[in-house]
């Protein structure tokens, strides 16, 4: 029986998202789910997930949302303008951030996962 506390960051409609939670519910792996949209999303929380796991780690440059950006917005990218861009558009924060404990992950990846629980 593990007590790890298991939260899932992401947004709901969002595939990877649906694939994480159907494989913790698998394992009958209480969690909880965060959804930025109803939840929201504080510049701390975002820092924590930077000074974790680091700016480019959690930025989707691969994103539908990174690609609509303007180039202005995307060129000089300094850890804090990624920053702000992620707090403005939580859709390009890298799907999901899984929090386990203490520990943090970007993208789902059951390997990863198996063996932090």
């Amino acid at each position: 029986m593990h007590t790890h506390i298991i939260t899932v960051y992401g947004i709901k409609n969002c595939d990877s998202i649906k694939k994480t939670r159907a494989w913790l519910d698998g394992r009958q792996m209480s969690h909880r789910f965060h959804d930025y949209r109803t939840d929201g999303l504080t510049p701390a929380l975002l820092q924590q997930f930077a000074d974790k796991l680091g700016t480019d780690a959690i930025l989707n440059q691969r994103s539908t949302s990174w690609r609509q950006l303007a180039d202005e917005q995307k060129c000089d990218l300094t850890p804090e303008k990624a920053l702000q861009l992620m707090l403005s558009n939580p859709t390009l924060i890298k799907r999901p951030i899984i929090a386990i404990g203490e520990q943090l992950f970007a993208g789902f990846h059951p390997e990863q996962l198996s063996s932090a629980l």
